[in-house]
């Protein structure tokens, strides 16, 4: 089979991480005969450099045409980069959030999943840690305080700034779908998480939610305070199977129950819409600061790319290969630094890539 597969390489570490990500991929069509054509795709800051914005009509063009698209890293330093001078709609995370709302990406999902060879490096005790987690949080990607109109401007003499946090029923109701869709696939457990006792749209999501769980009768589910949520993350974490939250919540949540896994560069993400099309990416930002160094870890970019082939490209097998190549790896004592651990072997950005192409066989 051939997939046309759009690559937003992107800044910092992240032409890095996607060169390995595409080495595994490589073999995979070697391996079992696909084909993989990739089309390069500028956003971010060095669509900035080359266009003057971060994200173009072409560029969004070129990844409607692709199957699905595969993201490394954008954005650069915030204190030192001339990007974060530049008009908030010019910066590089805008043209993120631009080619999410274009390509209608509403589903967020992140996996949280503790490897038994890097317990170590979790920060939790083991009396909490246990036998491990092993959780999907399915954030909803395009509506909610991110999207929501803002201001900022002078009142009573007073600068004053603005937001609004804004769902509909429809919003709700579709990622909530896909939530229990995947849970069906998983333990069958929904855990979705508002505010509802302050906000009125986390009241319309709870009940849309409670609506959307009648379909689903084999599916536990239950609601949470995002503050409680945040605490049971580091408390028992082990109790979660699919988290179910709006936009912030997410973005917040997420990226706490990555540091709990001990180390963000391991872990995937993918971004969906209501057909096959997905955009890929790890959940690390761009690390500027080791940017062409050698030492960034691709493992989260490469179980992307897994990703990619199992929700995008039905590629089960195959995204089972690569899934399996990591693990063996990791259980031969592999690491990159940043899950360095005595006793162990660090590789760089391209030796850990080799290491898990040569284990896909």
């Amino acid at each position: 089979m051939e997939y046309k597969v759009g690559v937003i390489s992107g800044d910092g570490i992240g032409p890095e991480i996607v060169s390995e990500a595409k080495k595994v991929l490589d073999r995979i069509s070697q391996v079992y005969g696909h084909t993989f054509h990739y089309e390069d795709i500028l956003m971010g800051g060095c669509s900035i450099d080359a266009t003057g914005v971060p994200l173009t009509d072409e560029a969004i063009a070129a990844a409607k045409a692709s199957d699905a698209v595969l993201m490394g890293s954008i954005g650069g330093n915030t204190a030192t980069s001339p990007w974060y001078k530049l008009a908030p709609e010019l910066r590089p995370e805008a043209g993120l959030l631009k080619l999410r709302k274009s390509l209608n990406l509403f589903a967020n999902l992140r996996p949280a999943y503790l490897y038994e060879e890097l317990k170590a490096a979790c920060p939790l005790r083991d009396d909490i840690i246990g036998d491990g987690f092993d959780m999907m949080i399915m954030r909803e990607l395009t509506g909610g305080l991110y999207f929501g109109q803002r201001s900022t401007e002078e009142v009573d003499g007073v600068l004053t700034a603005h937001d609004s946090l804004t769902y509909n029923e429809n919003e709700i109701r579709r990622i909530a779908k896909r939530g229990f869709d995947i849970a069906m696939k998983r333990r069958k457990k929904v855990t979705s998480v508002d505010k509802a006792n302050v906000l009125d749209s986390s009241r319309l999501w709870r009940k849309v939610v409670e609506e959307v769980a009648k379909d689903y009768p084999e599916v536990t589910y239950e609601h949470m305070l995002v503050d409680n949520c945040a605490m049971q993350l580091v408390h028992n974490p082990a109790q979660f199977d699919v988290i179910l939250t709006e936009n912030m919540f997410g973005d917040i949540l997420s990226d706490e129950a990555s540091m709990v896994t001990g180390s963000i560069g391991m872990l995937s993400s993918a971004s969906l819409n209501e057909t096959k099309f997905g955009l890929y990416e790890p959940s690390h930002g761009s690390a500027p600061d080791i940017a062409g160094k050698g030492i960034a870890n691709p493992l989260a970019t490469i179980l992307s790319a897994a990703m990619m082939l199992r929700f995008s490209l039905d590629l089960d097998k195959e995204a089972d290969a690569i899934e399996s190549a990591v693990q063996s790896v990791l259980t031969e004592g592999y690491r990159t630094v940043d899950i360095m651990q005595d006793g162990m072997k660090q590789v760089g950005t391209a030796e850990m890539g080799d290491l898990i192409a040569g284990h896909i066989a």
